[in-house]
Parts: C-alpha cells; structure tokens; sequence
C-alpha cells in the first residue's frame, strides 16, 4: 500500500492549470486547476485562523456547490478532517452528528442559514457566500503540507440509517486514490471527461461517482445544487455530458422526461447505476433506446467503487452487478465462514484498499462490521455464477422465512417493478401465524390506472413459487427515502 500520496489537487494545478475544473450549472461561473488550488489553499488558511488544526473537525451543511471541494481539499491540505451534514435531517437528527464528531467550525449555505441556530451546541459558523468570499480574500498565504499520509483521515460520511442511528464511515486518502482506479479503469476516465455533480455531497456517490475521481483525473465536472431533470436533458441534447452515474430513480425520471428519448443519448460514454438495485425492466427500457445502462454495486464503506458491469455484458448479464474491480477483492461465505459454491447464496464480504477502516469513534461497530481476518461485512446476500458475474441477492436484515424457505424480497420486487402499471415496489415481512412470516408488498403506480383487485397476486403467482408470492399488496404515493433515493424499509409498516 502506497504511504503516502502528494497534495493532488496542487498536482493537477501543476500539471494543468488553466483547464477547467469546475462550472456551475446556470451561473456560468467557472474555476480552473490553477484558482481550485489557490482557493482551497485560502480556505486552508481561514481554517487554521479559525484555531483548526489537524484532526480537527470541520462541518459543512450545503447543497452542491463548488465551494464543497475547495473546503474538502482545503481540509487535505490542513490535516483537517471534513464531516459533510446531511442537510435534509431536522435539527434533532443533526444534533446526534454534531455530538458526535464534535466539529470546531461549521460552513453552512444559504439555503441552510437558519439551521445553527436550531442545533442544540452550535460550533462557530462561517456561510457560503459574501462572508466566505471575504474570509478568502483576507487570508493570509502560509505552507501547507505537500504529502497526505495515506492512512490518514480525510473526510467522515455518515450512513443513512436505514437501519438505526447513523455511523460516521471513515474515508481517508488512501481509499479515495484506490475508488479512482477501481471506476477510473472501468468507465475508461479520460482528462478530457465531463461529468455532472447532483447527487447530495453528504453521500459517497455525490463525491465519488465521478466527481473526486475526474478531479483526479484533470477532467471537468458540471455542479448541480440538486437533480434537476430538465437541466440534465439539456446537457445531454447539448453534449457536454461524457459519464453519467446515477440512481435508479434518476434513470427513471430520466425516461420520463418529454425530451429525453430524443437527446443524442449515443454521446455518453458511459452510463453506470448504483445506490439501489436496478430494476431488470429499467434496463429493457433503455436497451431499447440504445443505452447500457451498466449496473453497480458498492458502499459508503467500500470507497464506494466494488461492483460494476462492463459495458459489453451490461445487456448479456441483465440483473448482475458484473465482476469485483481492480482493487476490490471479494468473497461470498456461508454461516460458518467458508466460501460457497457458485449459485449458492451467501454473504458478501470485501477486502482492498478501498475499504474504511472503520467507524469514527465507534470500536464496538468496526468490531461488528470486520471478519476476525479483516474481511468487511457487507450485509449484503449475494450468488456468483460459473462465468464470475455476481447478482445481490438483498440485504440479510430483509431476508425471511416463509415455511421454511429462504425469501429474498429483492427477486419479488425486481418481478413486481416488471408490471406496467408499477414504477416501484417494496417487499418486507409481516408476521403469520401459520407461516411464520410472509411478504408484505408495497406499490408505487407508475400512473394513475391502478392494478385490479387481484391482479397483483395472479401476476405473481405466474412468475414466483407460491412460498414468495406477498399475501398484501399495498398501494403508496411515495417512499420513505435516504438521500440517495433507497427506500427506506425499516420505516414501513409490518
């Protein structure tokens, strides 16, 4: 494992200057290498005038923006570790983070102005924008360090919390360096590559997919305060768009948009999905405007890159998150630990350099969450088959037994979202008396027709063994939803 990397963004500064880094959708307003490094070298110094030093702590509470990165290199270049906040949690959520990473300094947007004053013990607070700007230009030069160690932390995400109170994943340099060869090498990033930043900066993939990486790489990145379906239309008509990462939703929103279909879709390199399981009928949909949609599998702990889909096997392979990359080992294991044969489910487990060391301040979940050899739990059920493609089976929390058999709700719900009047469902147990548990199905339409008394069970029925056929179906106008646009299961009834 390489010890240390130099400081990248004054690397890239160095090695091309005045290409263009950033742009900000809308505004016009674009930043080079060159005033990237320079900025983030000033946001360094308003830090370390702020009393920051390394290790400490800096918050930030913001929608997309370019000042993000400038923050999160400034960070590097200080030894300072970043904490993005998750700006759609209310007060009494932001509090538990705020407890928990005890940030010495807080930049909030203007969107989230208010919300310091809501928090019950605020560190000192700095908005984006004029102050910011101000604070810039009245920094003083000083150096900085030229190497970033890299097992050292650079920045903490806290999960979702899909299951429970969220954890502050560690990230650290060496694991960004590692994301971008395991996606660099697989979407082939180029120096002159254009992405699009709109995925929520206080998860993996709003950093990570491809944002950090094409950085990285000297390419330009397209910021978005949020997704914006029309806006991404646009650019895609306009051609400006070399790499598209997106979530299952988004792909959706996508289709539905009335300009979409015609866009000159054949420009995109490449179109890669994570953060949710893509469904088997989203992928007909695009294959047959000529898109390969490549399917994806990772996590905030895996940096996030693990699983994804070469192009070439994206419409051969339906359903499969394709081969481990180039830095991701992967093993699948029975309950007793040994490794199961191909077709056989079992549990995921990942090693490499691209996975966190742990949990910040968190001993007794790093323990939970690592192998006594080191192998990180996904929690994820997943099967391999003869030729080496890997197909997520679903999260073991939401595996049950119906009988005696084995019921993974991800096969029920990939079967549902198929039926033309359903854009999405969601399976989770409910308890029987006879059975010991059964699927509880819930239905979001995909238009106003909804499906006919029965029909539903009949569908499934025709598709499915009887033991994972839902004995409910229950229509929804929307989800729960984390940031990334998972649904959120532990909060639906049972």
């Amino acid at each position: 494992m390489i010890a240390s990397l130099p400081d990248l963004i004054a690397k890239r500064a160095m090695l091309s200057p005045d290409a263009v880094a950033m742009e900000e959708y809308g505004s016009g307003r674009s930043i080079t290498y060159a005033e990237i490094d320079q900025r983030a070298a000033q946001a360094a110094a308003v830090m370390a005038e702020q009393g920051i030093g390394a290790g400490d702590r800096v918050a930030i509470l913001s929608r997309n923006c370019i000042a993000f990165f400038e923050l999160l290199f400034g960070c590097a270049k200080l030894g300072a570790i970043f904490v993005p906040l998750n700006w759609r949690m209310p007060a009494r959520e932001l509090d538990q983070l705020i407890e928990d990473c005890a940030p010495k300094l807080l930049f909030h947007g203007t969107e989230d102005a208010g919300v310091p004053n809501l928090i019950a013990a605020p560190p000192p607070t700095i908005a984006l924008g004029e102050n910011y700007e101000a604070s810039l230009e009245a920094a003083r030069p000083r150096p900085f360090r030229d190497q970033w160690p890299a097992s050292d932390i650079w920045y903490l995400l806290y999960t979702s919390g899909t299951t429970g109170r969220p954890k502050g994943v560690i990230h650290t340099f060496g694991m960004a360096l590692a994301n971008h060869v395991n996606i660099g090498s697989t979407i082939d990033l180029r120096s002159t590559d254009t992405t699009l930043n709109f995925l929520p900066l206080f998860h993996t993939a709003g950093i990570n997919l491809h944002t950090l990486p094409t950085l990285i790489a000297g390419g330009r990145v397209i910021v978005l305060r949020g997704f914006d379906a029309d806006a991404m239309v646009s650019l895609i008509e306009a051609k400006r768009l070399d790499t598209i990462f997106a979530v299952p939703t988004v792909y959706q929103a996508l289709l539905d948009h009335p300009r979409f279909a015609a866009a000159p879709l054949g420009h995109v390199r490449h179109w890669s999905c994570g953060g949710a399981p893509l469904p088997d009928a989203l992928v007909e949909r695009y294959r047959a405007l000529g898109v390969r949609v490549c399917n994806g599998m990772g996590m905030s702990e895996t940096g996030p890159t693990a699983f994804l889909a070469d192009p070439e096997d994206a419409w051969v392979k339906v359903g499969s998150v394709g081969k481990p990359r180039l830095l991701c080992s992967v093993r699948i294991v029975d309950e007793a630990g040994r490794d199961v044969a191909d077709g056989e489910v079992g549990d995921l487990l990942f090693n490499g350099p691209a996975i966190t060391p742990g949990y910040w301040r968190d001993e007794e979940a790093t323990r939970a969450a690592f192998t006594p050899d080191g192998w990180l739990r996904s929690g994820d059920l997943a099967w391999r088959d003869p030729e080496g493609f890997y197909y997520i089976a679903g999260r073991r929390k939401d595996m049950f037994i119906s009988g005696g058999e084995n019921v993974y709700p991800a096969e029920i719900e990939n079967i549902l979202v198929a039926h033309p009047a359903i854009a999405e469902a969601a399976v989770v147990a409910a308890p029987h008396e006879k059975w010991g548990e059964v699927g509880r199905a819930f239905i979001l339409p995909a238009g106003p027709s909804l499906p006919e008394d029965g029909e539903l069970e009949a569908y499934c029925r025709a598709r499915l063994a009887a033991y994972k056929v839902p004995q409910s179906f229950e229509i929804v106008t929307d989800f729960p939803r984390t940031a990334a646009g998972k649904i959120q299961k532990h909060l639906l009834p049972r």
